[in-house]
């Protein structure tokens, strides 16, 4: 066993790429769960003195990891949501959680609007239908759908949310949200009602957190209301969108189409969705730029080098904070 793991500091249960992961062994006596065949033995063996744990979004932290490691004080995750974290086991043993929030929030808006414009101009469609040697007479190609001037709602008026709404005022369209609560502070105009949101919406783009409490918020009804000139893009979670749902309006024509850079039980999808033409998909790459990712890294690695000389977190989560 190397002499840095004993006595750690840090527990790593996830990778964040070499150059994060050669930064933060030079900076501290680092465990790299993630390279364990057994990580559960290695943590319950050598976990007991490590303060901090470095996780990803992906990765996750559970409450049996938690209580593994006595002497965590903090944890140091990769990624805006934390769904995957057991935030109450942390609030219950005094943990404090950070995340990365902010530095991703404008390549995931991006990302929204690459999907919205390609799902209502059918740029992707329109792409295989070039190279596959189909375009043979100019004006032969289907007719899109106009995206400046329109209507677009928001589910989920956090940062992303107004980066994407920010960018809708660019494309002259009116901007409307539904969330938890009303934000005084949001220059756009509030509906308390999803359904209501979905109705009075052309776009429809979800940008809230996920989890149980927003699981299948986008049904059936929502969808319906949004109706065959519709469209819905989702970049926050697979599971805010009733999959099944979804299939069916668009399979009957009920909904005008869709954007998904996440699905439910990805990497799967329905097998229908691959003959879609009024679908767009993308796999969960929303803060996938090298900008980006090396700027989340970077913040996840200044979150411990400030919780370990301060004993603060630069990003800590709501549920956590002092």
């Amino acid at each position: 066993m190397d002499s840095r793991t004993d006595n750690c500091e840090v527990i790593q249960l996830a990778s964040l790429g070499d150059a994060f992961d050669d930064q933060l062994a030079k900076r501290f006596r680092v465990l790299p769960l993630w390279q364990s065949a057994s990580p559960q033995e290695a943590l319950s063996a050598l976990g007991a003195s490590a303060r901090v744990a470095v996780t990803s979004v992906r990765k996750g932290l559970s409450r049996e990891q938690i209580a593994l490691m006595p002497s965590l004080q903090a944890v140091c995750s990769w990624g805006v949501g934390y769904e995957t974290l057991d935030v109450s086991a942390a609030v219950e043993h005094g943990v404090k959680i950070s995340n990365t929030p902010e530095v991703l929030d404008d390549c995931v808006a991006d990302l929204a609007w690459a999907l919205l414009l390609t799902v209502a101009r059918q740029t992707a469609t329109g792409d295989r239908y070039v190279k596959g040697g189909l375009w043979k007479t100019i004006g032969a190609f289907p007719l899109s759908t106009r995206v400046s001037g329109k209507r677009l709602g928001i589910l989920g008026m956090g940062r992303i949310g107004a980066a994407i709404a920010q960018r809708g005022t660019g494309f002259s369209m009116e901007v409307r949200y539904n969330n938890r609560r009303e934000r005084p502070e949001s220059p756009y105009q509030y509906m308390a009602s999803l359904v209501e949101l979905a109705q009075w919406a052309d776009f429809l783009v979800v940008a809230c957190p996920g989890g149980e409490s927003t699981r299948h918020l986008v049904n059936a009804e929502v969808l319906d209301a949004l109706g065959p000139k519709g469209f819905v893009v989702n970049i926050a979670r697979g599971s805010v969108i009733d999959e099944q749902a979804l299939e069916s309006a668009l399979r009957e024509g009920r909904l005008g189409g869709a954007g998904l850079d996440v699905l439910e039980h990805e990497p799967k999808m329905p097998e229908a969705f691959k003959s879609m033409d009024q679908l767009a998909l993308m796999p969960h790459v929303g803060s996938a730029t090298h900008d980006t990712r090396a700027d989340m890294a970077q913040l996840v690695f200044d979150n411990v080098v400030s919780y370990m000389e301060t004993g603060r977190l630069l990003t800590p989560v709501a549920e956590t904070r002092d």
